[in-house]
């Protein structure tokens, strides 16, 4: 019924006629050569064939006068090339094809005789200009990953680096960083279909590892058939059934005994923290049909109790908080319940399945459905807030796919694919108080739930806020169409997905919101200023509609060409143009229907000149080469410049959108608050530049040096203009967003790697990078929580520094030793320098009129964006098993792994982010002088940098498992049966 009303939609639309847009590179592999007989000379006209060694499926070519043949749309997996002419041995060639990437064969025939065999091992891609690392199937089944999330692939890959989940409706889903931006400007494919998060960006649907056959981690020079990223682009392979059954069982558990304290959450003499973790996960594949019909199943279960476990320092002060309610200061509360730590409970299910069907010599078809639920007790809690601030959230993703390869001749070959997806959220808080308590010392500098301590959480944060409700429901259709010749080999194609909604609702319930400057132990010293910080800090929230409400189209289309100018030297070009539809309709309204574009022309004020329209101008030429100097296929020199276009996600508009869920009530007051959109919108784009060299040393070992540069144009912020400061008396505050924003991404890498051996297995490579931007008190590239420190002067001094994913250097080893007595040790180990935070202060500094973008003064001096940093990253996972053979084909493999071995404390860059929040002096939030030496600050000494540098705790980690704040030591055991 799902691909029967996508095909009605496509059809009604008329688009089938033309196909559809990819939204990102299509998952398939490519095999070019040349035939040479024994003197080197070529072979014209000799005849091959490529063999799927899963399918069977053939495709078959002839050489040209040149001996050079190609075959293009292959999918990943084994293949068994044949080359066959006249007075000339036949010749065959085992290869692997990996995701993405152009494989080059030399294939030399020997004199007329017995057939010859050859196996060739994975070859250095001397074809293709794009900068990419593949992992396979081995390495995320052998490597220990302590979430075993599909994201995790950030690791292997130059150029990349984890960041903290940044989205607590997509649980235990890793960003991935790319180029030092926030991550959420990255195309992740599966399967060739769309899986991206429309609203807040980065990836959507979880996928069991087991389920996942390979990665293709792509950092630059993507080519033209890949869209919306200007970031890093992600290609995911599902695994398929063969005429062998296989499959595996296995089961990880981890508890409290086996977990490290976390010092800064968990110190003692407090309580341990309780915690308990089963994951079961389970695969199996076979034939239905041999030869004809296969399918292959995964399913993964997880049963986690966490829990949060309050420090001192917070204990401290929720014990002054519950003082302060037995003396009546807090209205309607005479009580509050003061736990050592809270249960949060995880449960999540993943299930997919695909069935494959060579319906033909000349046809394929593959059909996968796949599933995500998941809920959460206890969510969105964090170190510093009481349980009143939690929620009970549940998740359910869905995802259809059907995928066709149809060959035409020799040729031409067409690629079909039709997606449907869905994703819902819901969330129940747990209180309805009708109002809240925010203490500065429950703020963090950006990976946070909310500020409110108290009361019901309002779920909005200084950066964004975070919806109670969200729906996402796509199709696409798309189509690519290739034509494999010898020095051109073509590829176009068309796509168009249709998202009828991209909706939700933000926390609309009426409530009231009390920010306190100060935190309860100054208050119960104190307590007759509550009463006062009460009543001023007390503004109502809520109480309006929270809805927003989208209906995006999206489409693009694309031309591409490797041109083989000769053996050793490919160019590739590409030119690529995409449009978005309805990107700024929200509910079937315009923004000319914005009470505050209404007030703003009702007091003739020229902010805005009109209203934002979808942007036409995104043409994107790229142009790459690879050199294979002297043509040996062990050296090749990759090079390219090119355009990547994204529209970003829309939870940073969320404000002008929900502004048009009705029509116009009337013109805002100077009391109330606007927001809106800058017509002159363009569409984000990254200029990207890259150069690399690759070298096959022999014995299977391979050096890896790459250079790559992105120039970011047209970014967003966000400009806060303020009602009676940079705004008339008689106006309302406006919060306006604007792509004007610009970013820099500087990196070097060098790897190496030493891989296929039976007993070592090594891959490893070092970054030295900078990544630089505009912003307030957060810089992300390419994101849109960038703020102005001051309208007035939107790239003024102390507002251009680095990201706050700026890693000067990453070091990253994996690898796996064979032991005696048949054990194996693998590791995954990380080494990065810390990465920068801001410190902001909660006064108008600047005398804009808003406080929320104002960067803390130390010394007489304001601080800079993201000038401090926090600490380095080191982490070192291990994993030790034994593998037990039962048959030919069937494993037992009981494992032990261990993370953070050496259990360092890695903060990463979570540190106190508010000057009130730190040990200094109530009267110098203006200007920091002192730092307290006491509790009550009746010592103080002057301060320095160094003093405001104050791990906040592993507070990323609330939305699931941290990445780059780490976790203490912890041990997990496990079982696998494979066969």
């Amino acid at each position: 019924m799902i691909l029967a009303r996508l095909a009605i939609r496509v059809l009604i639309g008329g688009v089938f006629a033309t196909a559809a847009v990819v939204s990102a590179q299509s998952p398939e592999a490519s095999i070019v050569g040349t035939v040479k007989d024994p003197s080197a000379a070529r072979v014209p006209g000799a005849h091959l064939s490529a063999k799927s060694l899963a399918s069977g499926a053939e495709r078959e070519t002839n050489a040209n006068a040149l001996g050079e043949f190609r075959f293009d749309l292959l999918p990943p997996g084994r293949y068994q090339v044949r080359a066959a002419a006249p007075g000339f041995q036949v010749t065959q060639i085992e290869v692997a094809l990996a995701t993405g990437v152009t494989h080059a064969l030399e294939i030399q025939l020997a004199i007329s005789g017995p057939r010859v065999e050859v196996e060739v091992r994975r070859p250095i891609d001397t074809a293709s200009s794009v900068v990419q690392t593949v992992v396979s199937a081995r390495d995320t089944a052998s490597i220990p990953l302590a979430a075993r999330s599909f994201a995790n692939i950030a690791y292997f890959a130059p150029m990349t680096q984890p960041v903290e989940p940044s989205d607590p409706t997509k649980a235990r889903i890793t960003a991935v960083s790319f180029a030092g931006s926030s991550g959420l400007n990255v195309d992740l494919s599966v399967d060739g279909g769309d899986n991206n998060d429309d609203y807040i960006g980065g990836f959507l649907q979880n996928f069991s590892p087991d389920a996942i056959e390979e990665f293709n981690v792509r950092t630059a020079q993507f080519d033209a058939d890949t869209s919306r990223t200007n970031g890093g682009s992600v290609i995911i392979t599902t695994r398929r059934g063969n005429d062998q059954w296989h499959g595996s069982v296995a089961d990880y558990f981890r508890g409290a005994g086996l977990n490290a304290r976390n010092p800064l959450d968990n110190p003692e003499p407090n309580p341990k923290q309780p915690f308990s973790r089963n994951h079961l996960a389970g695969s199996i594949g076979g034939p239905i049909v041999k030869q004809k019909l296969w399918f292959f199943t995964a399913f993964e279960y997880v049963d986690e109790d966490a829990s949060i476990s309050y420090s001192n320092q917070s204990l401290a002060q929720f014990q002054a908080l519950a003082q302060l309610a037995s003396m009546g200061l807090v209205p309607g509360v005479t009580s509050i319940s003061i736990p050592s730590s809270v249960p949060v409970l995880f449960r999540d299910s993943i299930f997919s399945t695909r069935v494959d069907w060579r319906q033909s010599d000349r046809s394929e078809w593959f059909l996968r459905g796949a599933t995500d639920r998941y809920h959460t007790a206890n969510d969105l809690l964090q170190q510093a807030t009481l349980p009143s601030t939690g929620a009970y959230s549940r998740s359910n993703y869905w995802n259809v796919l059907l995928h066709n390869d149809f060959q035409f001749n020799q040729s031409w070959l067409g690629v079909l694919t039709l997606q449907a997806n869905s994703f819902h959220r819901s969330l129940e808080r747990n209180s309805n108080y009708g109002f809240a308590l925010a203490f500065p010392f429950s703020t963090t500098q950006s990976t946070i739930s909310g500020f409110e301590t108290f009361g019901d959480n309002q779920f909005v944060t200084p950066i964004t806020a975070f919806p109670v409700e969200r729906d996402q429901r796509k199709y696409q259709v798309r189509y690519d169409l290739a034509r494999s010749g010898i020095k051109h080999s073509v590829k176009v194609g068309v796509n168009f997905i249709d998202e009828p909604e991209l909706s939700g609702r933000l926390s609309d319930n009426p409530e009231t919101l009390v920010s306190f400057p100060l935190d309860p132990t100054d208050y119960l010293a104190n307590p007759t200023q509550f009463p006062l910080d009460y009543a001023a800090g007390s503004s109502p929230l809520g109480g309006s509609s929270g809805i927003f409400s989208q209906h995006v189209r999206r489409f693009g289309v694309y031309a591409q060409d490797a041109w083989r100018m000769s053996p050793s030297l490919t160019l590739n070009l590409g030119l690529r143009y995409d449009t978005t539809f309805g990107l700024f309709t929200a509910s079937g309204r315009e923004q000319d229907q914005n009470s505050a574009y209404i007030t703003l022309k009702a007091l003739g004020l020229d902010l805005v000149s009109g209203i934002p329209h979808d942007y036409r101008g995104a043409i994107a030429p790229r142009i790459g080469l690879a050199w294979a100097p002297g043509g040996s296929g062990k050296t090749v020199v990759r090079a390219g410049i090119g355009l990547y276009y994204n529209d970003l996600a829309q939870n940073g508009w969320v404000a002008a959108f929900q502004a048009v869920n009705a029509p116009p009530a009337g013109l805002l007051q100077p009391a109330d608050k606007g927001a809106l959109i800058d017509p002159r919108y363009k569409t984000p784009y990254a200029l990207q530049a890259s150069l690399g060299f690759e070298h096959d040393l022999g014995n299977d070992w391979r050096v890896d040096l790459r250079y790559q540069h992105q120039q970011g144009v047209h970014q967003y912020r966000r400009y806060e203009y303020v009602s009676g400061s940079t705004l008339p008396d008689d106006a309302p505050s406006i919060s306006l967003f604007r792509s004007d924003n610009r970013s820099r991404y500087d990196g070097i890498s060098f790897g190496i790697q030493h891989r296929f051996s039976n007993r070592f297995d090594l891959s490893a490579h070092y970054t030295l990078a900078s990544a630089a931007t505009w912003g307030a008190v957060v810089g992300e590239l390419f994101d849109y929580v960038n703020g102005v420190s001051d309208v007035r002067n939107p790239f003024g001094p102390g507002d251009h520094g680095p990201s706050g994913e700026d890693v000067r250097h990453r070091v990253v080893v994996t690898g796996r030793v064979q032991l005696p007595g048949k054990f194996e040790l693998a590791t995954l180990s990380q080494f990065e320098s810390a990465r920068p935070f801001t410190l902001a202060t909660s006064l108008d500094v600047n005398n804009d009129g808003n406080p929320a973008n104002d960067r803390a003064v130390v010394n007489g001096a304001q601080t800079s964006l993201d000038q401090f940093r926090g600490t380095a990253f080191i982490q070192v996972d291990l994993r030790v098993s034994r593998p037990i053979r039962l048959s030919d084909r069937t494993e037992l493999r009981p494992f032990l792994e261990l993370f953070n071995v050496f259990n360092r404390q890695n903060p990463g860059n979570n540190y106190v982010g508010q000057v009130a929040a730190l040990s200094v002096p109530p009267n110098q939030l203006a200007n920091v002088t002192q730092h307290c030496l006491d509790p009550g600050c009746t010592a103080t000494r002057a301060v320095t940098l160094n003093d405001l540098r104050v791990p906040a705790g592993a507070l990323g980690d609330f939305f699931g498992p941290g990445t780059t704040v780490g976790i203490p030591f912890t041990a997990q055991l496990g079982l696998r049966l494979s066969f």
